[in-house]
């Protein structure tokens, strides 16, 4: 949301502050060229590669949004893979023939897409999911094709990229069509036992595939509609309950006593034919079932309120489940077998004789078993992702960097165009039915293998995400290459995981506005704020760290502070009357307990706005102890396009950002800094961003909210490397945590 200005007409803005200025304005214009001929090209590539449905939704985008969109410079294998699915698969697909239809296997190809926007910021990603679920969701949230009637939890999994459209655009649209999931799922059959039936024409069956089709969902559609916590207020009790009890059943009663592996399937009531008599499980542990059972409970976590009590069980269910799956690890390549725990064997084998003694048998051929890429690539995404958000040890990082590697070799292939296959994927398994699928070892080596599948594309764009946020890339450009803007961005190193709390404010900011469906919430620069207004993408920048988001929706207090164990807490355009009726203003309680905690250790960062959009007569009161004296003007006014009046030249040598770059801060503050603080940021005589340490804390202080959504998730203004700036920001505040 684009802040609300007071003045209609352009005010004179960088002017005649140096005696450079004419020397920067021939520099800035010359910068501009270049940009604007790069983003011509850009777009005839763009124009010639991307399906109808994605440049139809690019359209209405500025030019600048269209190039920051386009898949030509994607660089590692997940940004690949999601370029060659927008460039050879239309929206709403999951094939190059341009069919598909609402059901998993255009969802996890989606969650793929998604897991490659929040890890890279690529606007293009974002553009084909909405893309794609626009092909069903209609204008009064109706699913065009659903079909009701077979309760099947297959046909829940795309609600989450609807309710991720919902969360960033906030179109009514799709939390009607989220909600209309939601209560199919009031409706699905259930266990004696109250587990989700996996179909309607699965009676009395949990498959470990239905914890991935629907768990995830449910628990974000709670946080977004029902959790009484951080980011919603007024909201009824959650219902997280029941879902921890889906997966808990699953952990309870499909483990193998001897592997320690879950089983594919489980009939409680016994009566199936491939259900063991006194367990009721399926015979074999396949690795597609195992591999969503892993997905679910990480992602699930994502949303799953920190003092449920159901939420230490899941994460030691995860721990069980994948040190079970790190036993059949093959040690050579890296990957994992169609059926789980029976690799094949070729050579002697020690053989049990009649008379009951141990000897050297004869050889054993192969036994047909494969490894498989579905599988292989769910497990690293699940292990690289419990590692980096602390659910599962860090020696699990090494076991997935094999995975990842072993991929490559054996799966990917780098085709002459740029374009990447993905071989090795079992097209489908399942119990039962017609024709009857029995779930014996025969049975799931029967089925085909096939290349580009969409279910093993979207697992590869998973555990892609999470591999580029384990090992972020270097740049191979020269770091003296100064005011850079493009993909040559040099980020800074990122900084070792470790234990660290940074803290939101929601007392100074804390706006409020009614969801589609009545309730208030908070927004404006919060974590869980997926809107233009919010600082998710920050967010996930720190959580690249393995850092714990949380928010302090009261005054802080020397307890307050104390209890949020944080050792990083932002503060963003304190609130005036307009935006909020009833503000909290900054009070000399609130410095001194503020200032306390930066001198014992904190790290605190300050947001300031323009003049129009945010208090300074008692922020400043905060700030001038540092200082850090924001000044309540009117600098960097941007009308319209005219984007040149917000950019600011970050140089290199900051200690914070890496090499040079050109920024955009659109209507903002100007800053005087006096005593312990020192200007960071300058431009043409206004100091941007000043840094000021102070006992045994630092403090940031920034001109502008900056690094919200809209500027830096890449569907508006990519080409200004926010979201570089953000993760160079987050790097720098956790190396600076004590």
């Amino acid at each position: 949301m684009e802040k609300i200005k007071k003045h209609t007409r352009p005010t004179p803005n960088r002017q005649l502050r140096t005696g450079n200025f004419n020397k920067a304005v021939s520099w800035t214009a010359t910068l501009r060229t270049k940009r604007n001929s790069t983003v011509q090209l850009v777009k005839i590539f763009a124009t010639a590669t991307l399906t109808i449905g994605l440049a139809a939704a690019a359209a209405a985008q500025t030019p600048a949004a269209a190039a920051a969109q386009t898949p030509a410079a994607a660089a590692t294998p997940g940004q690949k893979m999601a370029a060659t699915i927008i460039r050879q698969w239309a929206a709403g697909s999951t094939n190059p023939a341009g069919t598909g239809q609402w059901a998993y296997e255009e969802g996890v190809l989606l969650d793929g897409m998604a897991a490659e926007w929040h890890a890279t910021a690529d606007g293009a990603d974002f553009a084909y999911i909405k893309a794609s679920v626009d092909k069903y969701v209609t204008a009064d949230g109706t699913i065009a094709g659903f079909k009701a009637s077979g309760h099947t939890l297959d046909d829940i999994e795309m609600g989450r990229a609807t309710l991720l459209l919902y969360r960033v655009t906030q179109q009514d649209k799709y939390a009607k069509a989220a909600k209309f999931l939601e209560d199919q799922l009031a409706l699905q059959p259930r266990t004696a036992s109250g587990g989700y039936w996996h179909k309607q024409t699965y009676p009395n069956q949990m498959w470990l595939d239905g914890a991935y089709m629907a768990e995830p969902f449910r628990a974000a559609y709670f946080a977004t509609f029902q959790r009484p916590a951080e980011f919603y207020i007024d909201a009824p009790p959650s219902r997280f309950d029941d879902i921890a009890k889906q997966l808990l059943l699953m952990d309870e009663h499909m483990r193998d006593p001897k592997s320690g592996l879950l089983r594919h399937g489980w009939d409680e009531s016994k009566s199936m034919p491939w259900a063991d008599k006194q367990t009721g499980l399926s015979p074999e542990a396949w690795g597609r079932a195992e591999g969503w059972y892993c997905m679910a409970l990480v992602d699930v976590l994502d949303w799953f309120p920190a003092d449920h009590p159901q939420r230490p069980a899941l994460v030691a269910a995860l721990n069980r489940v994948m040190a079970a799956v790190l036993k059949v690890q093959d040690p050579k390549s890296g990957l994992w077998w169609e059926v789980m725990d029976q690799p094949p064997h070729s050579g002697p084998m020690m053989q049990k004789q009649p008379d009951g003694s141990i000897r050297l048998g004869v050889a054993k051929s192969d036994n047909g078993n494969y490894l498989e890429a579905s599988a292989s690539c769910m497990f690293t995404y699940a292990l690289a992702k419990g590692v980096r958000l602390g659910y599962l040890p860090p020696a699990d990082a090494a076991p997935a960097k094999r995975a990842w590697d072993g991929i490559q070799k054996r799966f990917i292939t780098a085709n002459p165009d740029g374009t990447l296959t993905l071989h090795g994927t079992v097209k489908v398994g399942g119990l039962g039915g017609t024709p009857y699928r029995a779930g014996d070892f025969a049975y799931y080596l029967k089925e085909a293998v096939v290349d580009q599948d969409s279910k093993g594309v979207g697992a590869f764009l998973l555990a892609g995400s999470e591999m580029d946020q384990a090992s972020p890339p270097t740049s191979a450009q020269s770091a003296g290459v100064a005011f850079e803007n493009s993909k040559k961005y040099q980020a800074r190193d990122q900084p070792h995981p470790t234990s660290v709390t940074a803290l939101v404010d929601a007392w100074f900011n804390s706006q409020t506005r009614k969801n589609a469906f009545g309730q208030t919430e908070l927004f404006h620069y919060k974590w869980n704020d997926d809107s233009n207004n919010g600082y998710s993408f920050f967010g996930r920048a720190f959580r690249r760290y393995g850092v714990t988001l949380a928010t302090l929706p009261a005054a802080p207090t020397r307890a307050a502070l104390a209890d949020s164990k944080a050792q990083i807490y932002i503060i963003a355009s304190p609130d005036i009357p307009s935006k909020n009726p009833d503000p909290h203003y900054m009070d000399k309680a609130s410095g001194d307990a503020i200032e306390a905690w930066v001198r014992a250790g904190g790290v605190l960062l300050l947001f300031s706005n323009d003049r129009d959009n945010t208090e300074f007569t008692h922020f400043d009161t905060l700030a001038d102890r540092f200082g850090i004296h924001f000044n309540p003007v009117l600098s960097h006014h941007v009308v319209g396009d005219d984007h040149a009046s917000g950019e600011v030249v970050i140089p290199p040598g900051t200690g914070i950002f890496g090499s040079g770059f050109t920024a955009f801060m659109k209507d903002t503050c100007t800053i005087t800094v006096s005593g312990p603080a020192k200007a960071l940021v300058t431009d043409h005589g206004d100091v941007m961003i000043a840094v000021s340490h102070v006992g045994k804390g630092v403090v940031l202080g920034v001109v502008d909210p900056w690094i919200y959504n809209e500027y830096i998730d890449g569907r508006k203004m990519g080409q200004y490397r926010g979201f570089e700036a953000a993760q160079d920001v987050a790097a720098w505040a956790v190396s600076q945590a004590k």
